[in-house]
């Protein structure tokens, strides 16, 4: 079987697989989508049998599970329409198929130059900050007390910055370099995740603040790994991070 026909049956199958979870009763829900993220993780690694190895093109591994989290638990919050389930659907699998492109040309990129690797890194950050937004909104809706919420974010921003930062260098190696970068970064969301906890801010409002975190560690991360670091691309980054504060100040619904 070819490579795209592998990508296209994965993405059916999941997408049918996401459907079956929503017809069970709700009480086993969350056990269906922890059995859909496994499948997720066996049928990526099918798919991409070729290239991935005993090293650092594991990375790639990443990303379908944590979307499939975080589309699945997101789910959770919406209403039970018609009107949701389809264009959710239709989202997940267009997500798992892109996923399945991106995770391919990054483990092809780690053995040789490829032109797509670039435009493939674009579609990776991108899905990796819609990624961040959906499980985020799930961790905050939990409302867990502060310690399981901070590790639950530091944990989960350790993950996005790892395979983020990885496909950056996509270097077959494990890289110290990588890690350490990462831990720093999801310690630092994880902070902003402890004072957020005691913030006056709803769900919605502090997933955006945190994902937009991880857009700006993120991007200075990756800049950092490609040699791109400039003192203009920093300005422009805290400029934004001010702004977004700005913003989540404005809409803090002071005074209960």
């Amino acid at each position: 079987m070819s490579k795209r026909k592998k990508f296209i049956f994965t993405s059916v199958a999941l997408t049918l697989g996401f459907l079956l979870v929503q017809l069970v009763e709700d009480q086993y829900r969350l056990l269906g989508i922890s059995g859909l993220t496994v499948l997720s993780v066996v049928l990526f690694s099918w798919s991409l049998k070729d290239g991935l190895g005993r090293n650092a093109t594991l990375y790639s591994l990443i990303l379908p599970p944590m979307f499939t989290i975080g589309v699945g638990l997101f789910w959770f919050l919406l209403p039970s329409s018609m009107f949701t389930r389809v264009p959710v659907l239709i989202f997940y699998w267009l997500g798992v198929y892109s996923l399945c492109l991106t995770s391919n040309i990054f483990t092809v990129a780690a053995i040789r130059t490829i032109a797509l690797a670039r435009a493939a890194k674009g579609v990776g950050f991108v899905l990796t900050l819609i990624t961040s937004f959906l499980v985020f909104d799930a961790i905050f809706s939990i409302k867990a007390d502060i310690f399981l919420h901070v590790a639950s974010v530091m944990f989960v921003s350790f993950l996005l910055f790892v395979q983020g930062f990885w496909s950056s260098d996509l270097s077959k190696e494990f890289r110290l370099e990588i890690n350490a970068l990462s831990g720093v970064s999801a310690y630092l969301v994880g902070q902003i995740a402890a004072i957020l906890y005691f913030w006056p801010v709803t769900v919605v409002v502090g997933s955006i603040f945190i994902t937009a975190a991880i857009y700006i560690f993120l991007g200075l991360g990756q800049s950092y790994i490609e040699d791109r670091l400039f003192r203009q691309t920093v300005k422009d980054y805290v400029m934004l991070g001010v702004l977004v504060f700005s913003a989540m100040l404005f809409v803090t619904r002071w005074g209960g």
